[in-house]
């Protein structure tokens, strides 16, 4: 018998829901926040009262989309945590209510295992293009940048992460220090297709076992410019597409390195990519070239679900409920968390 889940994501700015059936998508409705813009960064207070507003139709539309009933539906997966404390009351409360109305189960999903399950998505029951357990992750977003061995699918290890900011948080950081705009990642990307990656060196750090560290890069970013711009004040704007070129490679080798290293010490050759900045097509384009020096086979997630989206919740919330893992009404957000 088939088993329907609706899930529930909102740990930062993105509202949404999505409807599976077993491990099969439905529906995937995600409502963005474009206030934060203005501000250069995500501001806590205006995301949960954007989730407050959002949380409703967009859970109306991911039903009426899936083309199933309420009364269908098994059990409710939503995101416990780690995120915005005010953004995951907006969701958790929902869940809660609405598993506590229609009499359902309950499904807790850490974000970060979200986001490697993202590769067991199917959008059709004959999708068979997915990683062999076990298999090595690089998940690497805003607030995470970890290597992770996936031995099933709610069976993962941590082997290394970031020490202090994230690859995502470099990329946005330096976006800022050269007055790009918010979010600075898909634009530094974008401009670094028109430089040359090695017309400028940053520093690397040297960072034991397979950990990261990306604060030195920023400040090495910060200085450089400042001694630039005194010599030429329009140094930032006549060289953005070389200076978004090189910080782009400079952050990519230091991830690349660190999860070739992994690779060899562990033995695994299945490799994937997951979240937000796994959209990066330098990353992307990266991990298949050393794949074919290697030998590797990648797993590179759809673009639709490489940002926060409720489809990962939804097929995290489908391997627990095949595995009666299911929590009570009293469950409460967390906003950091061990893996």
């Amino acid at each position: 018998m088939s088993v329907i889940i609706l899930g529930i994501e909102s740990s930062c700015d993105d509202t949404s829901a999505a409807v599976f059936k077993d491990d099969v998508i439905l529906s995937n409705i995600v409502a963005n926040q474009e206030v934060h813009k203005a501000y250069g960064g995500v501001v806590p207070e205006l995301a949960s009262r954007a989730h407050q507003q959002n949380i409703i139709p967009v859970v109306e539309k991911a039903i009426k989309d899936a083309g199933v009933e309420r009364e269908e539906i098994d059990a409710v997966a939503f995101t416990r945590g780690p995120g915005l404390m005010g953004s995951l009351l907006v969701g958790t409360s929902f869940a809660k209510g609405f598993a506590l109305a229609n009499n359902l189960p309950l499904i807790e999903v850490n974000h970060l295992h979200a986001h490697v399950l993202a590769h067991f998505i199917k959008e059709d029951a004959d999708d068979t293009d997915q990683p062999k357990f076990p298999f090595l992750c690089l998940l690497v977003s805003g607030g995470n940048s970890q290597i992770i061995i996936v031995r099933d699918h709610l069976d993962m290890e941590i082997i290394g992460q970031t020490i202090d900011d994230a690859a995502g948080e470099a990329f946005d950081k330096c976006a800022k220090i050269m007055g790009l705009p918010y979010p600075g990642g898909p634009l530094i990307d974008k401009l670094a297709k028109e430089g040359d990656e090695n017309k400028f060196t940053f520093s690397k750090p040297k960072i034991k076992d397979y950990d990261y560290s990306f604060s030195g890069l920023k400040t090495s970013v910060l200085y450089f410019l400042r001694d630039e711009l005194k010599k030429n004040p329009d140094f930032i704007e006549e060289n953005k597409a070389d200076i978004c070129a090189s910080l782009q490679k400079t952050i990519i080798d230091i991830l690349m390195d660190k999860l070739e290293k992994a690779a060899k010490d562990t033995g695994i050759t299945q490799l994937a990519l997951a979240g937000g900045v796994s959209a990066n097509s330098g990353l992307r384009n990266r991990l298949e070239e050393v794949a074919k020096k290697k030998n590797w086979e990648t797993f590179i997630p759809k673009f639709s679900y490489t940002t926060d989206n409720a489809a990962m919740i939804a097929i995290n919330g489908y391997h627990k409920y095949l595995n009666n893992e299911f929590i009570g009404q009293d469950a409460a957000p967390f906003a950091r968390t061990e893996f």
